[in-house]
């Protein structure tokens, strides 16, 4: 595990349940330095942070994004990425499809379809 790896990692689909996968990931992600910020489309807080409801809507330009969000929102997100010149995406258990994979190549963006938590040691 190394929180330093990226210099900011956006979280889309970060849930103010607590049973949900959205939620968990970016508490742990945070609990475990990671710098991330989270993202949804009602906005809101979750565990004091202000939550961004699209990715334009950041500060700044993520070196990551990590999807916990619907196949289907999953592929606009891809768009949304390319447009703004974010190249890499890692889509969580269930949220990424062959077409979002697929589009996302065709863009030129690296994707990465595995659990992240798992993957980095952070679970």
């Amino acid at each position: 595990m190394n929180p330093k790896e990226y210099k900011l990692i956006a979280v889309v689909g970060v849930s103010d349940d607590e049973s949900k996968y959205g939620h968990r990931i970016f508490r742990d992600l945070l609990n475990a330095g990671y710098p991330a910020k989270g993202v949804n489309l009602k906005g809101g807080f979750v565990l004091g942070h202000a939550i961004y409801k699209r990715l334009s809507d950041l500060e700044k330009k993520p070196d990551l994004v990590l999807t916990v969000v619907p196949p289907a929102s999953t592929l606009l997100l891809v768009e949304e990425c390319e447009k703004l010149g974010i190249k890499n995406i890692w889509m969580q258990p269930g949220s990424a499809s062959a077409a979002a994979i697929e589009k996302a190549r065709a863009y030129g963006i690296k994707t990465i379809s595995a659990c992240f938590m798992a993957v980095k040691g952070v679970w």
